[in-house]
């Protein structure tokens, strides 16, 4: 779910003025996954910009008080959201820890990283949603050392149904600057996609996996 519809849509054009997401419905990119897509979004990106990190950050700040009211500790999700991560809990006045994907192989074996008290109340931030797994092994871990989940706050979702069960079955509350509606929504508006690609972008969308076997 977006925070609202304004930041949706200035936050999606943000991206794309970037590059921070490229769209190419003629030549897709192939994910990690081994999915096929005509659309990448890369949101690291945002950290070499001043003026868009800036406004990521204050949108998040805002937001997550409103959403989820203020929290004892910001978690950022490795690695594509601790640099945001670390710059919305400075702007909020708050701790700052970080989620790897699993521990650490040595040394304290540490999966969550910096200083966490059980029982604190906590808001993950993320940085992009596709299919929810990597963000809920982040949720699983806090939890695991007795942090209490608000929510969690990501810059953008591709909205995918599977994402949206996942969280509903781990109880997690998810709110996002933008996603692919309003994505695709300025893409068109701002003439980076043509009718004809709007089509196959949304026909992706509908079935990702499958739209890999039709390439």
């Amino acid at each position: 779910m977006i925070f609202n519809n304004n930041t949706a849509q200035q936050t999606a054009e943000l991206l794309l003025q970037i590059n921070a997401i490229k769209l190419n419905s003629k030549n897709p990119f192939t994910w990690a996954s081994g999915w096929k897509s005509p659309i990448y979004c890369d949101n690291r990106i945002i950290l070499s910009f001043p003026a868009v990190r800036n406004y990521i950050r204050d949108e998040f700040a805002k937001h997550i008080e409103e959403k989820f009211g203020k929290p004892d500790v910001i978690a950022g999700v490795a690695t594509g959201a601790i640099g945001i991560g670390i710059l919305v809990a400075e702007a909020m006045g708050l701790p700052f820890v970080y989620v790897r994907p699993e521990p650490k192989k040595h040394g304290r074996q540490n999966q969550v990283e910096g200083f966490l008290q059980k029982g604190q109340n906590v808001v993950v931030v993320e940085d992009l949603i596709s299919t929810g797994g990597s963000s809920l092994l982040a949720v699983e871990a806090l939890r695991n050392e007795g942090a209490n989940i608000k929510g969690m706050a990501a810059i953008f979702t591709y909205g995918f149904p599977v994402s949206k069960e996942r969280f509903e079955v781990a109880n997690l509350d998810v709110f996002t600057l933008s996603n692919y509606e309003n994505l695709l929504q300025k893409a068109v508006d701002k003439q980076y996609v043509s009718e004809n690609e709007l089509e196959t972008l949304s026909a992706w969308n509908a079935n990702p996996a499958e739209w890999n076997l039709e390439v």
